[in-house]
């Protein structure tokens, strides 16, 4: 199965077992389902979506707001369906989504030995900031923390035009998920 198959829709209190499902198979430490429900009702300073195919989930991701920058807070791609374009997908639509609140700004965590996620997150113009030490207590790893600045800029917009062109005609990228 392709990632064409799959849509991107937001995420809503039936897709949470899902969800949860997916974040026990890739995080040490998931959330928890009451965590997810609070999340998923902050609808002014939170978006949510799911990856969908044939009314399975098979990712997520979601983004917290605060003033005009965002915080890219999961992105999580079943394993079964990892290498499909899946989070570059969730990724896509989380950018375009913070470009409509003209947001200027992009920042997330990642495990510092995430090669692949790292490679898709600099793929969307993400660059190495920083790091937290023993940010992943439960493994002991630092996180790399990623920021991209002037996304409501038009060159923010055409490399999300070009990522989309390359999903659409289902080119992968070196870290696709």
């Amino acid at each position: 199965m392709m990632a064409a198959t799959v849509t991107i829709a937001p995420m809503r209190h039936w897709h949470l077992r899902d969800v949860h499902s997916i974040d026990a198979k890739v995080y040490p430490r998931p959330w928890s389902l009451a965590l997810w429900r609070q999340e998923i009702a902050m609808l002014d300073t939170r978006h949510y979506i799911v990856a969908e195919d044939g009314g399975s989930v098979v990712g997520h991701a979601g983004i917290m707001y605060v003033m005009n920058e965002g915080h890219v807070t999961t992105v999580a791609v079943d394993p079964l369906w990892q290498g499909r374009g899946i989070a570059t997908r969730l990724m896509s639509a989380l950018c375009h989504h913070a470009c409509t609140r003209k947001t200027s700004a992009l920042t997330l965590e990642v495990r510092v030995s995430n090669e692949r996620a790292i490679a898709l997150y600099r793929r969307f113009g993400f660059a190495p900031a920083g790091v937290r030490k023993n940010y992943y207590s439960e493994i002991n790893e630092d996180a790399l923390v990623m920021w991209a600045h002037d996304i409501d800029q038009p060159a923010f917009e055409a490399r999300l035009r070009a990522i989309d062109d390359d999903v659409d005609g289902t080119d992968r990228a070196p870290g696709d998920d």
